[in-house]
């Protein structure tokens, strides 16, 4: 299903639905108090860089309950990263496919009644203001429901059955709010939660793969592309998913692409098979043996984070790309406009964000369910020039030691919390 599609049938079905349920479960905390949460489920859909941005909020679960059972509700398209943070055990994890509306209503049927035969006790609902986390929360059958809540502020209805209503707050970075839905558990305030904010040092930990994959992927790749053996590679991700708003112009790829070839770089441009026509146009803009498309060439997110190993740099759109990159040591530069690093920024010290604050900016909301209404002329993206950009990327590239396998075989790079996939 499209996401303007999705958007229709979360507005016109979901608001219907929110209601009737609403009749049934009035906003009561009495056959709740005092439950000690054993079998806790997060919701959490779309967003495969909200996972990351979730970790310590599955840290603050296991730290705070240590002997409940942690399941995780996702779209069946990012369970394979899901698996790769390894937060939860893979039969702890339950996925619904979004593919079609036919499959999403049997899906949704069947995880309903999972959820019931687990006997789960407390949802946190990770989604912002999307109707459907809110159904699946109040049909699992839980006593403990929490989710974000406009309150007396803007926001989609979404029924009045969220027991533990946590207000959403657009000032506070999303890990934030995240940890207040865990604390929320607990708490008997309205709002649920008034905890001091600390400015914590909250940081992914970096994963990686074993030696021995990592040198057979390296094989493959120098077998497929001699030329970049001994080069440092730059990766660029022109695409905009799913969101096309959030794209740099690809003029300014193209110029920054050209740019490090000719100083001596390689370049690498990585995406979806759908993103073969931005690559080709940089290709076609490059004319050179070292600017290659990789495009469709990693076959899973696992294997793009296993060449962001020994990469040395990538610059992307916001997106996924960017913060799987902040659990592997490659340097990244972020471009955000429409969205905010504010609120959504990577959460790694190698994380550069270029953001220029305009007046209709961050368009892309919580409150307008991420429908921007900008009419595609996104000077927010726009106004980023390639020249800071090339400056940037040349200040990180002349730090970096990364060239080729090398690094990896003599472990030259800062580690952080290390895991094998």
């Amino acid at each position: 299903m499209n996401l303007d599609f999705q958007r229709r049938i979360d507005r016109i079905v979901g608001v219907f639905i929110c209601s009737l349920l609403s009749l049934f479960a009035p906003i009561t905390r009495g056959n709740s108090v005092g439950i000690k949460p054993q079998k806790i489920l997060i919701i959490l859909l779309s967003e495969m860089g909200s996972l990351v941005l979730a970790w310590q909020m599955f840290e603050n679960i296991k730290r705070e309950y240590g002997n409940s059972s942690i399941f995780v509700l996702l779209f069946e398209q990012n369970r394979e990263f899901l698996e790769i943070m390894n937060v939860v055990p893979s039969g702890n994890i339950l996925t619904v496919s979004n593919v079609s509306l036919k499959r999403f209503i049997i899906d949704s049927l069947r995880v309903v009644m999972k959820m019931r035969q687990i006997k789960i006790d407390t949802v946190l609902d990770c989604e912002l203001f999307s109707r459907i986390s809110s159904i699946y929360s109040f049909l699992s059958g839980a006593k403990i429901r929490a989710g974000f809540h406009p309150h007396t502020q803007e926001g989609l209805f979404r029924g009045n059955f969220i027991n533990r209503p946590v207000l959403y707050n657009p000032y506070h970075h999303i890990s934030q709010q995240f940890i207040n839905l865990v604390k929320a558990m607990d708490s008997d305030q309205v709002p649920t939660i008034k905890r001091p904010i600390k400015k914590e040092d909250f940081r992914t930990p970096f994963i990686t793969t074993s030696q021995q994959e990592m040198k057979g992927y390296w094989k493959r790749f120098i077998s497929d592309f001699p030329q970049l053996s001994e080069k440092k590679i730059v990766l660029l991700y022109p695409g905009g998913g799913l969101l096309p708003i959030r794209a740099w112009p690809i003029k300014n790829f193209c110029k920054v692409a050209e740019d490090l070839v000719q100083k001596g770089y390689a370049v690498g441009i990585i995406g979806m098979e759908g993103d073969r026509v931005l690559a080709g146009q940089i290709l076609s803009h490059c004319q050179s043996r070292n600017c290659i498309d990789l495009t469709g060439y990693t076959k899973s997110v696992r294997e793009l984070m296993i060449m962001f190993h020994f990469a040395s740099l990538l610059i992307t759109n916001d997106g996924g790309p960017g913060h799987f990159a902040a659990m592997t040591p490659i340097p990244n530069i972020i471009f955000y406009g429409p969205e905010t690093p504010v609120l959504y920024g990577a959460l790694n010290p190698n994380s550069s964000s270029f953001y220029i604050l305009l007046s209709c900016s961050p368009c892309l909301t919580a409150y307008n369910h991420r429908n921007s209404p900008c009419n595609g002329d996104n000077i927010c993206l726009k106004s980023i020039s390639p020249e800071s950009v090339l400056k940037k990327s040349y200040e990180i590239l002349e730090k970096s030691n990364f060239t080729g396998f090398n690094h990896l075989i003599n472990d030259s790079y800062s580690k952080g919390d290390l895991f094998d996939f």
